[in-house]
């Protein structure tokens, strides 16, 4: 017994022995690691940036061969147009026979056709104008690209908006209702209403709609006085929607500090006395079983809205029409000559990062103790940082209102166009986005929807997006978490991906008609 236990002593010698030494070679592969990580991201940026040389030296070798163009070949281009339409539909018929292909195949062909689609509307830009415009485009002492731009914008005809009359507005009423909200809400057992924030389209610089834009405000709330808010995950098994539930605490308010705003508390004062001498509390007026209620919650807006607003001054000339809404508050504000619609919603931050639980829903139904995660926030400072970063002239808000109106009746979703352009303005220099790189960057785009389509793969730009600017700040659950996919349905639904690739199609076509001035 005595050698048995000697050997088993030696045997966990030795084992510990090779723990030690697996340790070590695990360190030291991860010091070797390093470095090469670096140098395969240095390789990867020359890559890049050699790719984006070669991109030039093609546009200006193609710039050449259309500056000694003449009008004869102008005029044989609707011959020339016709025959791309008819190798188009042949490609067509071709990728429905292929639909299950390779991925990275598509990918290639989706690159290599992006120069045929960009050489074609320009043929196509300079064949629809008039003579004189056409040489005006090939001339000398014009800017080739740029006036191809200007070609395009007259093309589309996109409306001119003036969001920002709208969202100046907007503004100052939510500031009047701000101080309101402090005045009538002091001493009482309701949310704190915090100063409203602007988000939504609107605020970003850009809509989709040609008219009734609706004004978009967030107003963050926080507990009263002897409550506090805890978030609850409520659908983490849930990968694609996070919904959190608002659970409502009563705190001990029995310092000295509390007794002398004469505030009894809720925890050690008997209920009788409670009853008859101090509000309810907010379990008792906005909460079902202890959680922060979203539908009353949105009733006690419509309430406060509509008792504040006579003593606001744009009461004076301006009629407030309240508008049904079950889990927001929403108003149409008119003076005969211009209307505005403002949504209200609310919610309660995560820590102090720009992420909110928020009362907009993002299904269909949603339980009324439900507060789904929104980046409505984040997504603002994105644009507003994007903003400061650009020139005047920029037209990286156009390029999203195209698109967003574009893909008006199909099943793509303005916030997957809004977020391939928002990928887009991360990796393209804001230099690159004015009137002369118009076209490149259409193109850009609507090969960014090709290759999410092919590729059933849309990450989402916020979630486990490790380069965005510092000014946005995340929860550690959310910046270190895999990007969740925005058409994960169409990986789960074959039947949803098929008809994905055919509106894309039918979408790709309209965008050429658009272009070549057909619509």
């Amino acid at each position: 017994m005595e050698v048995r236990a000697k050997m088993l002593e030696w045997e966990r010698i030795r084992l510990e022995q090779e723990v030690e030494q697996l340790s070590l070679q695990k360190v030291q592969l991860m010091e070797l690691l390093q470095p090469l990580a670096l140098g395969v991201l240095v390789v990867l940026i020359l890559v890049l940036w050699l790719m984006g040389c070669i991109r030039s030296l093609r546009r200006e070798e193609y710039e050449g061969e259309n500056n000694d163009a003449n009008e004869g070949e102008i005029r044989n281009g609707d011959v020339n147009g016709e025959g791309n339409v008819e190798n188009e539909d042949d490609a067509n018929r071709e990728e429905d026979n292929n639909d299950n292909g390779n991925v990275q195949e598509d990918g290639n062909l989706a690159a290599n056709g992006e120069d045929n689609m960009e050489n074609e509307v320009v043929n196509e830009a300079t064949n629809g104008e008039d003579n004189d415009d056409a040489l005006a485009v090939h001339g000398e002492d014009n800017d080739f690209d740029d006036n191809i731009g200007r070609i395009l914008l007259e093309r589309i005809q996109l409306p001119v908006q003036n969001l920002q009359r709208g969202c100046d507005w907007t503004k100052n009423l939510m500031d009047n209702y701000t101080v309101y909200f402090g005045h009538v809400l002091a001493n009482s057992f309701y949310p704190v209403l915090q100063r409203a924030i602007g988000v939504g389209s609107a605020f970003e610089g850009w809509s989709p709609r040609e008219q009734d834009v609706v004004y978009q405000v967030f107003i963050p709330m926080t507990p009263p006085r002897g409550h506090s808010f805890h978030l609850e995950l409520d659908s983490a098994e849930q990968r694609h929607v996070r919904n959190f539930r608002v659970r409502v605490q009563l705190e001990c308010t029995c310092s000295m500090d509390q007794q002398a705003e004469n505030m009894l508390c809720f925890l050690h004062h008997p209920e009788e006395e409670l009853r008859s001498n101090q509000d309810a509390s907010l379990l008792d007026t906005l909460c079902t079983d202890s959680y922060l209620d979203v539908q009353k919650t949105a009733r006690w807006f419509y309430q406060l809205v509509r008792a504040i607003w006579p003593a606001l001054p744009q009461s004076h000339n301006w009629h407030l029409k309240l508008l049904p809404s079950s889990r927001s508050c929403q108003f149409q504000v008119s003076n005969g000559t211009e209307s505005f619609r403002i949504k209200m919603l609310f919610g309660v931050q995560r820590g102090d990062s720009d992420i909110f639980v928020s009362s907009q829903p993002r299904e269909s139904y949603t339980q009324s103790t439900a507060w789904p995660e929104t980046y409505a926030v984040a997504e603002m400072k994105f644009f507003k940082h994007i903003a400061e970063q650009a020139p005047h002239d920029s037209l990286h808000l156009k390029c999203l209102q195209f698109f967003t109106r574009l893909v008006l009746g199909f099943s793509f979703s303005t916030y997957s166009m809004k977020t391939i352009v928002m990928h887009l303005l991360t990796v393209v220099p804001m230099s690159q986005w004015r009137r002369r790189d118009f076209l490149l960057r259409l193109v850009d785009i609507i090969n960014g929807l090709h290759l999410s389509v092919r590729g059933k793969l849309l990450d989402h730009f916020i979630v486990g997006n490790q380069m965005l600017p510092q000014v946005i700040r995340l929860p550690p659950d959310v910046q270190q978490a895999p990007p969740y996919n925005l058409f994960h349905h169409l990986a789960e639904d074959p039947a949803a991906y098929s008809q994905a690739i055919k509106e894309y199609r039918d979408l790709q076509k309209k965008f050429k008609r658009i272009l070549r001035g057909e619509q």
